[in-house]
Order: structure tokens, then sequence, then C-alpha cells
């Protein structure tokens, strides 16, 4: 199994990045996918997260209404489209999957419940 993440680069502030995660070797579309981020000093906390198929999708509170995950199942790939950015949300960005399907954020915001790691893509914002 391998994800690739990929998309993240240097932005001035109020800017926008699209962030993407290709997948191989798993089913994908039964599978569901995350994002998560972890800035230096900071544990990894989670970004987005959609649920197979796309019936749901989950956002922490710091980028509601900023960032957009998607996913498209024929290119094996899911997205996080960062719109708004702030200097806080300078980290590495990490896509993560889990063979699950069933919805409830509960399942889709914990680091441990994911088997399967992106290697990360840097993020910088500058103020």
């Amino acid at each position: 199994v391998q994800l690739q993440a990929s998309g993240g680069g240097l932005v001035q502030a109020g800017g926008s990045l699209r962030l993407s995660c290709a997948s191989r070797g798993l089913p994908f579309s039964g599978y569901g996918m995350g994002w998560f981020r972890q800035a230096p000093g900071k544990e990894r906390e989670f970004v987005a997260a959609i649920t197979w198929r796309g019936i749901n999708s989950y956002y922490a509170d710091s980028v509601q209404g900023r960032f957009i995950i998607s996913r498209d199942d024929a290119k094996n790939t899911v997205y996080l489209q960062m719109n708004s950015l702030k200097p806080e949300d300078t980290a590495v960005y990490y896509c993560a999957a889990q063979n699950i399907k069933i919805s409830g954020s509960y399942y889709y915001i914990t680091p441990a419940r994911y088997p399967y790691w992106g290697q990360g893509t840097q993020v910088t914002v500058s103020s």
C-alpha cells in the first residue's frame, strides 16, 4: 500500500493550496480517507476526513469553512483544497487511509485508527 501526498509549498497568508494524495495497492473506493497535520513541537492533529464514496466529510473547527476535502475514486485520489490560509496552518500535512464503511466523526478524527499513511507534504504560510 502506498499513499503519495503532494501539492505543498510556500504561500502568503490569505492564499490557497490544493493537496493531493494518490493511493496505490488498496481498494480505494472502500476506504475512509483523512488529512492530518503536524507542526514542529506539536502532536499530529486531525484536519479533515471523508467517508467511503464521499457520503460524509468532517473538519476540525480550525479549518471549517476554509478547507474542503474531496475524493475521486476513479483516480484513487483524495484532495484537500485549502483557502484563506493562515500562518497557523503551517505544518507537514499527511494523508491517511482506513478500511471503514460507517459514518460518524468519532471514527475519523483519531490518527491511531488509520493503518496507512503517506509521507507528508510541507505547507508553509507566511504572514
